[in-house]
């Protein structure tokens, strides 16, 4: 299967048009540059990789249930972002619609459940037994290379992303050490709300880094706090199993829209050359 991060997709595509903000936002070309784009990765790699799966984020995610502070600060950096957040979403809302009603692709979002967790629950289950390729730049997804059938493309970099499986563990383990600025997860010295206090973090020095992955040495009870909390946001396999049920269920049973209507939406749109083009999707 090839696994698309959706809104990834839909917000590559949307800059691209605006030129990284600087133009006004036109809905047909955002259009046309996101359809342009899992068309020519259908193509690139359908025949090694079967059909494309759309993963998509849902809202209110069961990591801020677990921690208040996860992705706290992104709504501040938006506020002092000069672009109109409100129209961009607008704009993603509505093809993302008409993606999940037009196109014969199994367009996954559950409630609660952001994309990783849709990838990940889905590598964990097929990722040894059947050809995975996620097409994401997030370096979150490089951990499911631990996966023996799993690989990664970056649409922002233009080049796949090759671990081995050690590598892949070795960089879950410094992940989870080290936390995840972006999205407000500190480093394991750190206390929960450095970020949204306008603390630093503690330094966390090689040395140290060492002493920690240690499976010989202990750790204070603090550091193994934020070991547990910080593996519980970033470990893909710790997604709990009521969501990965819900996800795999959704998979199983979600229904595709027909192919035979692809035409007719290409006219709707005025998507004329994308009809001729149309085998590729």
């Amino acid at each position: 299967m090839i696994l698309i991060d959706l809104t990834q997709v839909l917000i590559a595509s949307l800059m691209a048009q605006t030129r990284g903000g600087k133009e006004p936002i036109n809905e047909d070309m955002v259009r046309h540059i996101c359809l342009k784009s899992l068309a020519m990765y259908r193509k690139k790699y359908q025949r090694t990789y079967g059909e494309l799966v759309l993963a998509d984020d849902s809202y209110n995610v069961w990591r801020k249930d677990v921690y208040p502070f996860y992705k706290a600060n992104r709504k501040k950096t938006r506020d002092k972002d000069s672009k109109d957040w409100n129209q961009i979403f607008d704009c993603i809302s509505i093809i993302r619609e008409e993606l999940k009603v037009n196109f014969p692709y199994k367009y996954i979002c559950i409630s609660k459940c952001e994309a990783d967790d849709i990838i990940g629950t889905l590598c964990e289950k097929y990722g040894d037994t059947e050809n995975i390729m996620i097409v994401s730049g997030d370096k979150d997804f490089q951990q499911l290379q631990r996966y023996r059938k799993v690989k990664q493309f970056s649409p922002i970099t233009k080049k796949n992303i090759k671990l081995t499986q050690e590598q892949a563990e070795e960089y879950l383990r410094d992940h989870i050490i080290s936390g995840d600025t972006g999205d407000g997860v500190p480093n394991v010295l750190s206390q929960d709300d450095v970020f949204v206090s306008g603390m630093r973090q503690r330094p966390l020095s090689k040395k140290k880094r060492e002493v920690i992955k240690d499976p010989l040495v202990a750790n204070d009870d603090e550091v193994d706090r934020n070991l547990q909390r910080n593996r519980s946001l970033i470990d893909l396999t710790y997604i709990p199993n009521e969501y990965k049920n819900q996800i795999l269920h959704e998979f199983d049973n979600v229904e595709v829209a027909p192919r035979g209507g692809l035409l007719n939406y290409f006219i709707k749109n005025r998507l004329m050359d994308l009809e001729e083009s149309i085998g590729d999707f």
